[in-house]
């Protein structure tokens, strides 16, 4: 008997692109350009993303509730 002929399955869907999980935002336009125009005055510009991030940890930070 022939030996049979292995086949290997591809992977399917999207690529893993982080370890942390992904949350969704709706933020109204004046808010995203509030965040746009804070990160702009950032000595890196970061994108919107981290931008929104920094503003989270700095808010976390400062201790009030």
């Amino acid at each position: 008997m022939a030996k049979a002929i292995s086949v290997r399955q591809k992977k399917r869907g999207r690529p893993k692109t982080g370890v942390t999980p992904a949350i969704s935002l709706r933020l109204p336009s004046e808010s995203q350009k509030a965040v746009e125009a804070w990160a702009k005055r950032q000595p890196d510009n970061p994108s919107l993303s981290e931008a929104i991030r920094r503003m989270i940890e700095i808010a976390l930070k400062s201790g009030r509730d």
